[in-house]
């Protein structure tokens, strides 16, 4: 029998949460006319009533978000180089009141939180023996149902216990250097985060024509390259409204996030789930290449990925309908431990796992028949009902931290022992 422990801590959609984002005139039509013409309106405010104006503003807002006016100043410097202006005589009360203008509150996480991953956090400082501190991503769903990254950090303990750090009263959206703002960008970006602000409260959101609904499911994983380097990794699927691309988070510190999308058949599909090193030489991938078998896929690079080899197709009742993964497989002993996600009858989702051969990934060594994880009772209910799901479980000792969304609406924590759930097999 799998020994599974529930934690008690539930995550949930909270529509308080809040950031300031640039707003871009431009991306909504007749940008560069419409940019010159409010920024016209506003230097030709007299004193009195530029004053009055932003007063109104910061009442408003500026209780609800960090640094307010340092965020209106900086994009007031964004407006200035875009249509070269001259600010030497502009004073600081117009310059910040410009730059409100050209930004908007967003709510992140108001309809949605779900499909987490968790993985080794870069700063192990100051850790008790039996403690690891952890990094998790979430799928943050927001107004449009417009999909972003949101962050936590934790700590997890060999007895089963897990502390989150608390969220900042504010939360600051990443930003790129020099982004245009007479289109949306295409192709690679990087995004920084805030110098002052805390990971925690660090939100990504989509910048790119690719990615302008939603940054979806991110798979972390901590990679170690052949130097011995790591590297933290995630692939994600961007979405337009219309089509999907499989686009790849490249960060060393978490600072600084290349957004890169992938190229080939392959990334042409959502739910790719990358090895933490390279195997035989190359590097490696499951992904759902077809909507319902799990294919392995090689590669040279890590962003170019062909068609791969089809490893396993639904068997079980629990898993008809379709099966994927749950996040990176995760190296054991025994060989590759990768959670799966099934759908059966009435479209409900349950977990399982399979294992695989450690130098070659092509063999399956076992696989649970039953789920050890599905939708019921209070968790059959919510935006998208009879849904458990991951995008990332992590080792510590001899258990398994499995951090999973339910029913589309909130995150879930589950310990796992892992010589039960391989006994299972």
């Amino acid at each position: 029998m799998i020994e599974l422990f529930h934690h008690a801590l539930r995550l949930h959609a909270d529509p308080s949460r809040v950031v300031v984002r640039p707003f871009h005139l431009a991306w909504a039509g007749n940008g560069g006319s419409r940019t010159e013409r409010l920024v016209s309106e506003v230097m030709g405010l007299d004193s009195a009533a530029t004053r009055a104006e932003l007063e109104i503003v910061l009442k408003d807002f500026e209780a609800r978000h960090w640094q307010t006016r340092r965020v209106f100043m900086t994009r007031y410097d964004e407006i200035e180089e875009m249509l070269g202006l001259d600010g030497s005589e502009i004073g600081d009360e117009k310059r910040q009141l410009i730059g409100a203008y050209f930004c908007h509150e967003y709510s992140y996480a108001a309809a949605a939180l779900m499909n987490p991953s968790a993985v080794p956090h870069f700063d192990q400082s100051g850790m008790p023996e039996g403690s690891l501190r952890i990094l998790m991503s979430l799928r943050a769903v927001g107004e449009g149902h417009i999909s972003s990254v949101a962050f936590r950090e934790g700590i997890i303990t060999d007895r089963n216990e897990l502390k989150l750090a608390p969220e900042p009263p504010f939360a600051t959206a990443t930003d790129a250097v020099g982004q245009d703002e007479e289109e949306l960008p295409e192709g690679p970006i990087t995004v920084y985060r805030h110098r002052d602000s805390t990971l925690s409260g660090t939100v990504i959101f989509p910048i790119t024509a690719a990615q302008s609904k939603g940054l979806e499911d991110l798979r972390l994983v901590k990679f170690t390259h052949d130097d011995g380097s790591d590297e933290w990794l995630g692939t994600y699927t961007a979405y337009n409204g219309s089509s999907i691309q499989s686009e790849l988070l490249r960060t060393r510190d978490f600072r600084a996030f290349d957004l890169v999308p992938m190229t080939g058949p392959a990334s042409r599909n959502k739910g790719m789930a990358l090895f933490p090193r390279k195997i035989g030489g190359q590097y490696m991938m499951m992904g759902r290449q077809d909507g319902e078998n799990l294919f392995l896929l090689k590669s040279d690079t890590l962003t170019h990925w062909e068609e791969g080899d089809k490893l396993l197709t639904p068997f079980y009742p629990w898993e008809l309908v379709q099966i994927g993964n749950c996040g990176p497989p995760i190296e054991l002993d025994e060989g590759w431990l990768m959670l799966t996600h099934g759908v059966g009858a009435m479209r409900k989702y349950s977990i399982g796992a399979v294992l695989l051969d450690k130098e070659d990934p092509s063999k399956v060594l076992g696989r649970t028949r039953e789920p050890i994880l599905a939708a019921a009772h209070e968790d059959r209910e919510g935006y998208v009902p009879n849904v458990v799901y991951s995008c990332g479980a992590i080792r510590h000792g001899d258990q398994l931290f499995v951090p999973y969304g339910v029913a589309d609406s909130s995150v879930a924590f589950a310990f796992i022992e892992i010589k039960s759930l391989l006994a299972a097999m």
